[in-house]
């Protein structure tokens, strides 16, 4: 292992919240959605049938585009995985 060069390397225990819905629209999601002291109080939330993951805080649901470029859905279905999404991330806690 002396060829690598890490530049971090750390354990912490986390929470994984595991969902699988269906919006409105029939559109079916299943999600893991993990919280770690990492990501300066956002979460990581996986689409765990097409494996396309992304670090989201609730400022992230207001940009126009970035669940549809992520996840790979369209409009509709983003703002319904947005709506979903609000109630889950809450609110971004900067820690040190």
């Amino acid at each position: 292992m002396k060829d690598f060069d890490y530049l971090s390397d750390s354990t912490e225990q986390t929470s994984t919240r595991f969902v699988t819905l269906v919006t409105p629209s029939l559109k079916r999601f299943d999600l893991a959605i993990l919280t770690t002291n990492r990501f300066y109080g956002k979460k990581l939330v996986t689409d765990l049938q097409f494996g396309r993951s992304a670090i989201l805080g609730p400022d992230d649901l207001e940009e126009e585009g970035v669940l549809e470029s992520v996840f790979r859905i369209n409009e509709e279905e983003a703002a319904e995985l947005a709506q979903f999404l609000t109630l889950v991330l809450g609110e971004v806690q900067f820690t040190d």
